[in-house]
Order: C-alpha cells, then structure tokens, then sequence
C-alpha cells in the first residue's frame, strides 16, 4: 500500500469581541453590502468585504444573471475589482457574510472552489498568505489563516 497524506486543517471559531477594529470594520462593511447582493433567481446574498495592505477596505456581492448559474461570486467580483483597480496592493483579510434574502438569520458559507482557487492565485502572486474570515448564525466568525485551510490540495504545480 502506497504512502498516506495527510493535511490538517484548521479553522478558528472567534467571538466578535475578539476580533481587531478593522475585522470588525470588515465584518460591518460586509453585512452591509451583503443586502445590495443581486440574487433574483437564487435569493441568496452574499457580501464580502476585503482588506488591503494601505488599509483600504472594498466590497462586493454576489451578482445572478438569468443565465443561471453563471452568476458571479462575491469574493470573485471583489478580488477582481481589487485586482483591476489596485494591481499592486496586497490582499490582506476578506470577510465573507451570507443570508438568504427573506431570513433574519445570516448564514455559514465558505467560498466555493471557484472562489477558493481564485484566493489561491492572489496569495500566490503576492506570495502571502490571505486570512478568510465567515460570519455564523451566531454573530461568531471563523477564521482560516489561509487558503490551504479550506483547500489543501489546491490546483497549483506540485512539483514546484
């Protein structure tokens, strides 16, 4: 029988209180924008909201389209209008908020695959790591310290 790998992945569970200023900041830029979310077919809104390296915070939803479902993702839409308009500033945090549009309760997503390989590319051309952070139905939030914890075996060289 062949070798066995193995990745460890580690997600925090943090209370509000014990995020800093501007994770807090993210997380209210994030519940904010997640309302403007365009999802007339789906209903589900999602909002992020990132932060770069000179302490800009930008946002984004998720937008549907009747072509259902080449929607965009939140995170894709943000990440590339950080990309366009910012080319040479680093992705620090990004805070991802999701709630079906009728519900009071927000709930737990964490990005697709999509997203993920698209978090994977900028923490590859900045060559740092990017922190995810995703709001519970609790008001709590986890955090990933980096793409790898949500996923491990992510499309890159492996040889390299």
């Amino acid at each position: 029988m062949g070798k066995k790998i193995e990745h460890k992945v580690i997600l925090h569970l943090l209370e509000k209180s014990e995020l800093n200023e501007k994770e807090v900041e993210l997380l209210e830029k994030a519940k904010e924008v997640v309302k403007k979310a365009y999802a007339p077919y789906s209903n589900f809104c999602v909002g992020a909201a990132l932060l770069l390296e000179d302490g800009q915070i930008l946002t984004a939803n998720n937008q549907e389209n009747a072509s259902f479902p080449v929607g965009v993702c939140a995170e894709r839409t943000l990440l590339g209008y950080a990309n366009a308009n910012f080319p040479e500033l680093k992705p620090l945090k990004i805070m991802i908020v999701a709630k079906r549009r009728d519900d009071s309760n927000y709930a737990t997503v964490s990005p697709c695959g999509l997203c993920r390989q698209t978090i994977n590319e900028y923490e590859l051309k900045f060559g740092q790591a990017i922190e995810i952070f995703m709001l519970t139905p609790e008001g709590n939030v986890l955090k990933a310290e980096n793409i790898s914890q949500l996923l491990p075996f992510k499309f890159n060289d492996l040889n390299s």
